[in-house]
């Protein structure tokens, strides 16, 4: 069987990077683009950082900003109307996750309007056309959207996350400055930055994981390790060491998948708006018990990515328990709740049980699971 990578045309990365998108979009000749913030970065100043730089290569440009933290199909379908009246030619997200997801969905329907009702983006849509060219900008360092085939778009009717994996919506640049995300506060800087470790672990387990996508995960581990507390502190190490780790990972999972962790997060994002860094973070060191049996030799490696001494010295048995307490250790360092109490209600757990099953990540979890043994992990989160 072959594996497949798909990764940007083009990145850059480093402070003052953004200074670079001026110089790609009239490279590629377009015209205007069609800026997707959400409103707290409009708020705070953040996009203008960008669209000073619009402003001054006097590129033509609108703002969409009608995206919540988990976007929503209507975000997506009047964003689709707003790009259509816009005459834009081109996309540039910014801030995390869920404007380059609403981005990417909004791209993917304009170039595929057989799609136009989201829905049916779900999964691996059989899209035939390339999605509107984006320049993705990060703010936060955890999703990696700039560099993944994946996007997630909430039903609110249904109550529940729908993870769309489609080769045709990767922007076509990436731009990851670390300056971006330098007004983050400590909680959003922690919760998205155990989300990137989350995507490295669980990319480095999955089922479709091997040697290339491994080199990614195992180094990201490693250098989200060293420089996710310095981030929650905002240091300038610790934030350029977060915006490089983040998308590395990113360059491995989309091309490998994820697990359950990811399954069990995104129903409590659709039903309580939970952060999905928060919930991963909550959830990973559990599932990486429950994973253990079936990952060989791998958290060996993992504990010595992220930091455990005289690893090679240890059963294996000893190094799985030093890689799932050195998870552990970082999510209360950065101040990540220790558990779901807060947060599910007993009642609404078969649904989430059920949802977290029917999840795309669910099958490249490395152990077979069912909808009991979900039921069991949520259970003993509470």
């Amino acid at each position: 069987m072959a594996n497949r990578f798909v990764l940007n045309e083009t990145s850059y990365h480093g402070k003052g990077a953004i200074a670079e998108i001026a110089t790609e979009v009239n490279a590629r000749g377009f015209k205007k683009a069609f800026v997707c913030s959400d409103p707290d970065l409009i708020k705070f100043g953040v996009t203008k950082k960008v669209t000073d730089i619009l402003d001054n290569a006097s590129i033509a440009y609108e703002i969409y900003s009608n995206i919540k933290a988990n976007p929503t199909i209507e975000n997506v379908q009047t964003g689709v109307e707003a790009f259509k009246a816009s005459g834009a030619d081109c996309i540039i997200a910014i801030g995390g996750g869920s404007s380059m997801d609403t981005a990417k969905a909004i791209g993917i329907i304009i170039t595929n309007p057989e799609f136009s009702d989201v829905v049916s983006l779900e999964g691996v849509a059989p899209t035939k056309n390339k999605c509107v060219p984006i320049i993705a900008v990060p703010t936060t360092a955890g999703t990696a959207a700039e560099v993944t085939i994946n996007y997630v778009i909430t039903d609110a009717e249904k109550n529940r996350k729908m993870v769309c994996v489609d080769v045709h919506d990767i922007p076509v640049v990436a731009v990851v400055d670390p300056d971006m995300m330098a007004s983050m506060p400590k909680g959003l800087t922690a919760a998205t930055g155990m989300d990137a470790l989350t995507h490295a672990i669980e990319g480095y387990i999955t089922k479709g994981a091997w040697e290339m996508s491994d080199m990614f995960h195992i180094k990201a581990i490693e250098i989200i390790a060293k420089s996710l507390r310095g981030a929650v502190e905002n240091t300038a190490d610790g934030r350029e060491g977060m915006a490089l780790g983040q998308y590395i990972a990113g360059m491995g999972f989309s091309n490998v998948g994820l697990g359950i962790v990811h399954s069990m997060a995104h129903p409590l994002g659709a039903l309580y708006d939970t952060p999905h860094g928060v919930a991963n973070a909550i959830i990973l060191p559990t599932v990486m018990e429950y994973n253990a049996p079936e990952t060989g030799e791998k958290y060996r490696d993992i504990a010595k990515a992220m930091g455990v001494e005289n690893v090679d010295a240890m059963t294996l048995e000893d190094a799985r328990k030093a890689a799932i307490d050195a998870v552990k250790q970082l999510s209360i360092d950065v101040g990540i709740p220790a558990d779901l109490k807060d947060i599910v209600k007993e009642e609404d757990i078969d649904f989430l049980s059920q949802s977290a099953f029917d999840d795309a990540c669910r099958p490249g979890n490395p152990r077979d699971t069912s909808v009991e043994e979900i039921k069991a992990l949520y259970l003993s989160l509470m």
